[in-house]
């Protein structure tokens, strides 16, 4: 059964833009958790321009409390700053089941690519030990089509996240089969070498019934952005329970 992690790191920017609490993080965490989705998922970064390290700890306890996942997302590689204690030091603290490693840096918008394993593995083989000491799921964001995807598994992690943009820009224009081809195939590799497989970026309830129809076995999506924008004209529950009834008509409930 493919689970539902939902991002929040849009409703943080809401709150961001204005200062103070609302709309509150907390509160939309309550609200999607309560319509059914079966994890939280946040992206702190360095320069805080969204979730921050104070809504990673309350959404710790919160998720705690209400029985579901925590996904924290972020490079492992950046270093301390200011009030940001680093992604290793975050994760001690809140103690999430998922970690998802990515790539990213404070100049992009929004992450877009995965691990160069050839570039990256001799360096993240250490800290995948320190994140999987600490009792996390490791997973590396990592392209459709990529080469490295045996190198994922052989330094110890656990799943990848298929990076699914180049697939939901090719769903908009009209012809995503190259792109299905692609995701499909690397998670087929990750399966075949042990790892599990997760997706996300730009799926929305327009795009993920044909990703989920041709890559088989995903056990989690991780959506935000686009759940956000929907949740503006639906609401969060109906917007939650949605994606929800879509996954179960795909892959069946269970």
């Amino acid at each position: 059964m493919t689970r539902l992690s939902v991002n929040l790191n849009k409703i943080a920017v809401l709150r961001n833009s204005r200062g103070g609490d609302e709309p509150s993080v907390l509160r939309a965490a309550d609200a999607v958790i309560g319509a059914g989705c079966a994890g939280i998922t946040v992206h702190p970064r360095p320069d805080r321009r969204h979730v921050r390290e104070d809504d990673v700890r309350a959404l710790a306890a919160l998720t705690r409390e209400r029985g579901v996942e925590l996904n924290i997302e972020g490079n492992p590689f950046a270093p301390p700053r200011g009030a940001y204690p680093g992604l290793l030091a975050l994760c001690a603290e809140a103690r999430p089941q998922q970690v998802t490693l990515v790539p990213d840096a404070d100049g992009q918008l929004t992450s877009d690519h995965g691990f160069d394993m050839a570039r990256d593995a001799a360096r993240l083989r250490p800290l995948v030990s320190e994140f999987a000491a600490l009792g996390c799921r490791v997973s590396l964001f990592m392209d459709a089509g990529s080469d490295g995807v045996d190198d994922v598994a052989a330094i110890g992690a656990h799943r990848i996240e298929i990076y699914t943009g180049p697939f939901a820009d090719a769903h908009a224009r009209g012809d995503a089969t190259r792109a299905l081809a692609l995701c499909r195939a690397t998670a087929l590799r990750a399966q075949a070498v042990g790892l599990q497989v997760n997706a996300g970026h730009d799926l929305s309830l327009t795009n993920l019934a044909a990703l989920l129809q041709a890559v088989p076995d995903v056990a989690e999506v991780s959506i935000g952005h686009a759940l956000v924008g929907e949740a503006l004209y639906l609401g969060l529950d109906t917007t939650v329970r949605r994606y929800l009834e879509l996954i179960d008509g795909v892959r069946g409930p269970g």
